[in-house]
C-alpha cells in the first residue's frame, strides 16, 4: 500500500514536471511519421557510432571530431590522472546533458527532443557494443573508423536530426549573432588532437586527423546538405501548400494557374519551388499533410543562376 503511494506521487510529479517545461505538448505536436524516421535514424546512428567508437577509435587510441572525440579524451585523461576509467558511454553524455537544457530554450523544443533520443541511443549503443580490437595498425583504425563514423551522422543529417555536441554550439551562435560558425567545430577538432598528440604522441594526433577527414569526406558522399532540388507540384490547394512552403521551409514559389491535365481534363495549378537536400524530409511532411492527392515530381541537384538563400 505505501509503495502504491509513492509510486502515485512519483507519477504526479513527473508528470507536472513534464508539463511544466512543455514536453507533453511538443510530443503530441510531433506527428507519428515523424517519430518513425527520426527514431530509425538515431537507432542508426547510435549503432554506427558506437562501432566505430568500440572497434576501431578505442582500440587504436583514435580520436573522433565533436562531441564524441570530446567523451574519449575525458574517458582517457580519467584513465592517466584518477587512476579508474569513466565510460565513454558516461563522458558523451555528460558532455551533452549541459547543451541539450542550452538547446531546450535557444533552439526548439522538438530539435532538443530528437537530439535527446539520438543522444540517448548513442551512448546505450557504446555502453553495450563490446570493445573489441580487430587491428593493431592505427592507420587502418582511423580510416575504418572515419567510415563508419561518417556513415552514421551522414544518416542522421538525411533525417535532419542532430547527435547533439557542436551542433548545438553552432546554432546557437549562429541564431544569436546571425553569423555562420564552422570554425567552432574547427576550434574543438583542433583541441582534441592537440590533445590526443600530448597524451599519446603526436603520431595519434596525425591518425585522428585522418579520421577526420575521412569522416568528413563519407558524411558528404551519404549527405550534402546543401545539395539543391526542384520540386514541381500539381495540386488542388495551392494556397495551404504555398503558406506551408513560405512558414515551414521559409522558400519562395512560382504558381502557374489553370493547368489542365490530358486524361481528365481537370483544373489544376503547378507550383515550382526549390528546396535543399537538408529539407526535404520536411517537404515531404507538408505535402502529405496539404494535399496528399497531390503529384509532386522532385529533381535532383540542379543548378541555380540568381538568388537563393543558403542556411
Amino acid at each position: 500500500m505505501k509503495k502504491s503511494k509513492i509510486y502515485k506521487r512519483l507519477r504526479y510529479y513527473l508528470r507536472r514536471l513534464a508539463y511544466d517545461f512543455k514536453l507533453i505538448r511538443v510530443l503530441k505536436s510531433i506527428s507519428r511519421e515523424k517519430y518513425d524516421e527520426k527514431i530509425s535514424a538515431s537507432l542508426i546512428y547510435g549503432f554506427l557510432s558506437a562501432v566505430a567508437v568500440n572497434l576501431f577509435f578505442q582500440p587504436g587510441h583514435v580520436y573522433s571530431s565533436g562531441a564524441t572525440g570530446l567523451a574519449q579524451i575525458l574517458a582517457a585523461l580519467s584513465t592517466r590522472f584518477l587512476g579508474f576509467t569513466i565510460p565513454v558511454s558516461v563522458t558523451f553524455y555528460l558532455i551533452n546533458i549541459p547543451l541539450m537544457i542550452l538547446a531546450w530554450y535557444q533552439i526548439g523544443h522538438k530539435f532538443t527532443v530528437f537530439t535527446f533520443i539520438t543522444v540517448s541511443m548513442s551512448s546505450l549503443f557504446i555502453q553495450f557494443v563490446p570493445e573489441v580490437s580487430l587491428t593493431n595498425d592505427p592507420i587502418i583504425n582511423a580510416l575504418f573508423g572515419g567510415v563508419i563514423m561518417g556513415m552514421g551522422i551522414g544518416f542522421a543529417l538525411r533525417s535532419n536530426i542532430s547527435s547533439g555536441g557542436t551542433d548545438i554550439v553552432s546554432l546557437t551562435v549562429r541564431k544569436k549573432t546571425d553569423r555562420n560558425v564552422g570554425n567552432i567545430s574547427f576550434m574543438v577538432n583542433g583541441m582534441i588532437m592537440i590533445i590526443a598528440g600530448v597524451t599519446f604522441g603526436w603520431k595519434y594526433a596525425l591518425y585522428s586527423m585522418i579520421t577526420i577527414f575521412v569522416s568528413s569526406r563519407v558524411t558528404d558522399a551519404v549527405f550534402t546538405k546543401q545539395k539543391k532540388m526542384q520540386a514541381m507540384i500539381i495540386t488542388s490547394h495551392p494556397e495551404e501548400v504555398v503558406d506551408k512552403i513560405h512558414n515551414k521551409l521559409h522558400r519562395g514559389a512560382t504558381m502557374v494557374n489553370g493547368a489542365e491535365g490530358t486524361y481528365n481534363h481537370e483544373k489544376k495549378t503547378v507550383l515550382i519551388t526549390v528546396i535543399t537536400r537538408a529539407e526535404f524530409n520536411e517537404f515531404k511532411h507538408i505535402m502529405r499533410k496539404t494535399d496528399p492527392h497531390a503529384f509532386v515530381s522532385v529533381a535532383d541537384n540542379v543548378h541555380i543562376l540568381g538568388r537563393f538563400v543558403e542556411e
